[in-house]
Formats: C-alpha cells, sequence, structure tokens
C-alpha cells in the first residue's frame, strides 16, 4: 500500500513503523486463498456484426502462460502466473517479497460462435481474442404455388 503522507512530512519514527507494517499486514487479503484460488483481470468486450472483440489486461504474462478454451458454451481464459522475486540478505533469509503468483480466470458465456474460427493475439500485456459469430442461414423465401381455376386435381382426388 502506497503512504498518503504528503512529501516533507513523514515521520519514520518506532511507532509510525509499527503503525504501518500492521496497517500492510491487514490490508493484504489474507482469507483470499481460502475464499478463491483464481483470481480475475479486467477485459474489454466489443461486438459487431460478425464478431466479437474481447480485450483482457494481462501484463507481465507470456503467451506460453495463458490457456484460451472453448467448451461450449463457455469461452475460458486462463493464465497462471509462477514467477516468484525474492531480496534476501546475507544470511539467506528473505526480505522482502514483492510480486504475487496464482491463477487468473474468466468465462464467458458465449453462444453460437464460430470456435474454429477464433484467433487471439498477445501485444504490451494486452491479450485480443476475435472470437467470429456463427453465420446464421439466410432466409429462403418459399412461392405460392398458383392454385389457380384447374379442376383437375379435384375431380381424380373424389
Amino acid at each position: 500500500m502506497f503512504d498518503l503522507v504528503p512529501f516533507g512530512k513523514r515521520r519514520d519514527d518506532a511507532f509510525g513503523v509499527l503503525a504501518k507494517s500492521l496497517n500492510e499486514m491487514f490490508n493484504d487479503d489474507f482469507f483470499a486463498p481460502l475464499t478463491s484460488n483464481a483470481l480475475s483481470f479486467r477485459t474489454d468486450i466489443r461486438e459487431s456484426e460478425g464478431a466479437y472483440l474481447i480485450e483482457a489486461e494481462l501484463p507481465g504474462f507470456r503467451k506460453e502462460e495463458i490457456d484460451i478454451d472453448y467448451s461450449s458454451p463457455y469461452l475460458t481464459i486462463k493464465a497462471v502466473r509462477t514467477e516468484e522475486s525474492n531480496e534476501e540478505n546475507k544470511d539467506h533469509q528473505m526480505v522482502r517479497r514483492e510480486r504475487r503468483y496464482g491463477e487468473y480466470v474468466r468465462r464467458f458465456y458465449v453462444q453460437d460462435i464460430d470456435d474454429a474460427g477464433i484467433r487471439a493475439s498477445l501485444r504490451d500485456g494486452v491479450l485480443s481474442l476475435e472470437v467470429p459469430k456463427r453465420q446464421k442461414p439466410q432466409g429462403k423465401r418459399i412461392e405460392i404455388q398458383d392454385g389457380g381455376n384447374d379442376n383437375s386435381d379435384r375431380k381424380e382426388l373424389q
């Protein structure tokens, strides 16, 4: 958590350091691993006449760490971070751990899409998915046959 103390008014006395440490400890989401094993990420979804465009923010992920799966009717994007960055002192005790790792998952309910035509690209931490819609069959106009005044068909039926 960032300090909200203005420049020049910061006090690094022992009580302030202790209060800051306690504040950081209680602001961490301690129960997050118990409530859910998957984190989420932000997405933008646009719709055009022929496709959906999904843009997902996945900064720091490589394409090998991202899995996209379509199992009708759900499109699932999953990114797994396995990276760890530690600072250790000379006695190899951890002093600071800045990065978290985990599984980031989003599921989207989509129907009538062409799953064979889904295309994905990753650039500058943004995953872009183009999900084409299944082309609906065009309606067929049915001509009405002329019933006419021909009574010959009726006579045969009697």
